[in-house]
């Protein structure tokens, strides 16, 4: 094929009148006419003078043109970009100037606060809204429905996802056409995705599960997707008799299960709820069954693999596992020098497989660090295995806090808190959040003699950081304390602040 991806996903439904996407406002829009929309981007975008290989980060609100942009880029050859619509702009410098982007795609209303960023940088600002306005819909509209797709092959860059580190800058992890591709093949026939399938979709596009996953899946298979720009309990309600399936955090499920209209009848008609993104309590998995009849499937992933392993179709969804390898994919359990561990036992997970990505973009030390010559990539998760193949993840080695879905990296906000008056040192921890999953909690060492102001800290941090990064408690102490090492335990941290955000006890 002349472009696998973009051949398999996309050219597979070349004048198909089937529908494609469900709008907010209940508008349709069919395969056909959404492949018209991707080819007149296409040509802008090739007209703006971007060629094969060019990356092209896009700062945008989710819409049908937002994911027609995913499809121009797939069939140009061009390097897909997603950046959270929470970041900073000061955040966005970095990935602009990282990935080396020819183009910047920002929401209309953050254009200003972008347009010296893309300067500095030697990238073109350009605008894509949620209704088919900005200007790149404005070039489009002038533009041809059709285009010659490029011409690339299952090795090549398709897309990079930046992915935080416990140290040091994020890390774009680059995915080929071949591990896209290829994970959407397995997932969709693991999870009996056909073309009679409508996912509600209230995912953000700019993540793995909502672009890779969820949109992937239901471009192969031929479906449709109800696509919400964000998850809201009054909207999944009202669609929820619409659809067939759902994806989603752990977050969506608890507060569909705290709302009364969320009920038996109501999901009666639904196949397959699937949960990931963060660990799926057990409480909540059996609370659902309890509740629908269905038992949700989770399964279990990262930036860098896609999907590795998920709970059966057909068969156990165990709670508070995250089911055994997909097909074609490799999962071990291994000590520190990668010598695989008996099965029960506690380690780091790795993994192998054609899903595993090609490597962090410009950082080839740290490719080598997590990437071992064999294949197998060090996922930093603890883990067990069973002996019939199910893995529980039973940790993150790498300290990495999950909110709400989204990844959050102590060391960045630690960073940014050092630096603020009356703060000698700080730790950021996670601890049991019940709607978020983990909630963070900043603990600061204050300077002798002074005494942080909360308030000033929450706002500074307010103004350069992602609202999903910002602490939702701050502890002042006189001192972090400390091994022998001088290593600040975080253990003891996670102990004593635990019941941050437990709900009041009954009298």
């Amino acid at each position: 094929m002349a472009n696998p991806l973009y051949d398999r996903l996309f050219g597979a439904h070349a004048g198909r009148d089937t529908l494609f996407l469900i709008e907010p406002d209940g508008h349709r829009i069919s395969h056909a006419a959404f492949l018209a929309r991707a080819a007149r981007l296409a040509n802008t975008l090739t007209d703006l003078g971007l060629v094969a290989g060019d990356r092209v980060a896009a700062q945008i609100d989710k819409s049908a043109d937002a994911l027609a942009l995913y499809a121009a880029c797939v069939q140009a050859g061009l390097v897909f970009l997603p950046l959270n619509t929470a970041y900073m702009p000061a955040e966005v410098e970095y990935f602009v100037s990282n990935a080396g982007a020819r183009l910047l795609v920002a929401a209309p209303t953050k254009a200003m606060g972008l347009m010296a960023i893309a300067e500095k940088h030697g990238a073109r600002l350009e605008t894509l809204g949620q209704n088919q306005n900005g200007t790149l819909s404005d070039y489009a509209a002038a533009a041809k429905d059709t285009f010659a797709t490029v011409t690339r092959g299952a090795d090549d860059l398709a897309a990079i996802l930046y992915t935080s580190g416990t140290t040091g800058r994020s890390k774009g992890a680059m995915l080929s056409q071949g591990n896209l591709l290829s994970n959407a093949e397995v997932l969709a026939a693991t999870w009996h995705f056909t073309a009679a399938d409508r996912l509600l979709h209230a995912l953000p596009i700019f993540h793995t599960h909502g672009l890779f996953v969820a949109t992937n899946i239901t471009l192969l298979a031929g479906g449709s997707m109800i696509l919400l720009p964000k998850f809201d309990t009054d909207d999944v309600i009202r669609w929820l008799p619409e659809a067939s399936t759902m994806m989603g955090v752990p977050t969506f499920y608890t507060r569909l299960l705290d709302d009364a209209r969320f009920t038996h009848a109501l999901v009666a008609h639904m196949r397959l709820f699937v949960s990931g993104s963060a660990p799926l309590l057990a409480e909540t998995h059996r609370a659902f069954e309890d509740l629908t009849g269905h038992r949700i499937l989770e399964r279990y992933g990262m930036t860098e693999t896609n999907m590795n392993t998920s709970n059966p179709y057909a068969g156990e969804r165990r709670p508070g596992t995250v089911g055994p390898a997909l097909p074609g994919v490799e999962v071990k359990v291994c000590d520190p020098a990668g010598k695989e561990l008996p099965r029960g036992e506690i380690g780091v997970l790795e993994v192998r497989g054609p899903n595993v990505f090609m490597g962090y973009w410009q950082m080839p030390e740290k490719t080598a660090e997590e990437l071992r010559p064999d294949g197998f990539f060090i996922t930093g998760d603890l883990a067990t295995q069973g002996a019939d193949g199910y893995v529980t993840i039973v940790g993150r080695a790498k300290d990495l806090i999950i909110s709400g879905g989204f990844n959050i990296y102590p060391k960045e906000i630690e960073e940014a808190l050092d630096e603020m008056p009356g703060v000698l040192e700080s730790a950021v921890i996670g601890v049991a959040h019940p709607d978020m999953g983990e909630g963070v909690v900043a603990v600061l060492a204050a300077m002798q003699g002074l005494s942080p102001d909360l308030d000033a800290i929450a706002a500074a941090l307010a103004d350069n950081l992602a609202r999903f990064k910002l602490p939702r408690r701050y502890v002042v102490v006189d001192a972090l304390p400390r091994n022998t090492m001088g290593k600040v335990q975080k253990a003891e941290l996670r102990r004593n602040y635990g019941d941050s955000f437990a709900s009041p006890k009954a009298p």
